[in-house]
């Protein structure tokens, strides 16, 4: 996913000359490429996400706009001061950009695990919170985030990850992709853990249980309609994510069901629980250990069929 972002970041850039990319020391492999297409818009801050966000804010209130990029949690949890003081505050067109969202880098430990970031960036204010599922999504969400005149988080993949699309997808800012429909129940997801979403409702459909799939790729804003029909036209619904359990996208449906009064519908969460992740692996084997398994999701929806 991180080759394709970068490789849509440079052709928007060849045609707007007011993209530039800010980084701290990292990224080798993947931004060679803009860095000698565009000398004068590149810049390299060193180890130093607090700087690196603050040139960032700098740039963007000369009129234009730009991308922080490095892995995981270090462009946000490190310099969230100045992502909140400098970028929020004066909703300034920078657009901060992880690479490895949630336990991508699960064999580095949790220094290295971005699992508490949704939850963060989206009480910021002005902050858009975006999380694509694949490769498809990635693309299409890097056009639709350079084109949003504002702050946008961008939590991308690392590399590897399977499709989840079958075809080409239409997003927006605050929209939602429905992949297949189904009555039984609703299973969405945010970021690339919906590869699990996606084979548990494969599984399910083989034992006679329909389920609407949906890429909440938009956590901030939301598809409010997209929850509320599932909630009309549903039997419950199941949210699937790789983040604490705590103010992630689970939080986020949840709080649009209590606001228009579908709070009685079945209801789910699939995340990490509120414990630091001390296990170490591979991301696959990770998101077994902590809840987050294709068992997991059948095993949830089931209990909202039977129930």
């Amino acid at each position: 996913m991180r080759k394709v972002f970068n490789k849509e970041l440079l052709e928007i850039a060849k045609k707007d000359p007011r993209i530039f990319m800010i980084l701290a020391d990292i990224g080798y492999g993947e931004i060679e490429e803009f860095a000698e297409t565009f000398p004068d818009r590149f810049i390299n801050c060193g180890v130093a996400e607090q700087n690196m966000t603050g040139v960032a804010c700098g740039v963007a209130m000369e009129g234009n706009i730009a991308v922080t990029y490095s892995i995981a949690n270090f462009p946000t949890l490190r310099c969230l001061e100045q992502i909140r003081n400098d970028v929020c505050y004066h909703n300034a067109n920078v657009k901060i950009v992880i690479i490895g969202g949630g336990m991508a880098y699960g064999e580095l430990g949790i220094s290295h695990h971005s699992t508490e970031d949704m939850a963060i960036m989206r009480a910021l204010p002005n902050m858009v919170v975006l999380a694509p599922c694949d490769k498809t999504e990635t693309a299409a969400l890097t056009r639709a985030m350079m084109a949003y005149e504002g702050p946008v988080y961008f939590r991308c993949g690392y590399k590897g990850e399977p499709d989840i699309h079958e075809g080409p997808v239409q997003v927006k800012i605050g929209g939602s992709a429905q992949i297949r429909d189904g009555r039984d129940a609703a299973v969405f997801f945010a970021g690339t853990v919906g590869i699990n979403a996606k084979k548990a409702v494969e599984q399910l459909a083989k034992e006679g249980i329909g389920c609407r799939l949906v890429s909440l790729y938009s956590i901030k804003p939301i598809d409010r309609e997209a929850i509320l029909r599932a909630a009309r036209e549903t039997g419950g619904i199941v949210v699937l994510e790789e983040h604490n359990i705590c103010g992630g996208a689970g939080s986020a449906v949840a709080e649009v069901l209590m606001d228009e009064g579908a709070g009685n519908v079945p209801f789910r969460r699939l995340a990490m629980p509120d414990v630091n992740a001390t296990k170490v692996g591979c991301q696959a084997w990770m998101r077994e250990q902590y809840g987050l398994g294709v068992s997991d999701v059948v095993d949830a929806v089931k209990e909202i069929v039977r129930g």
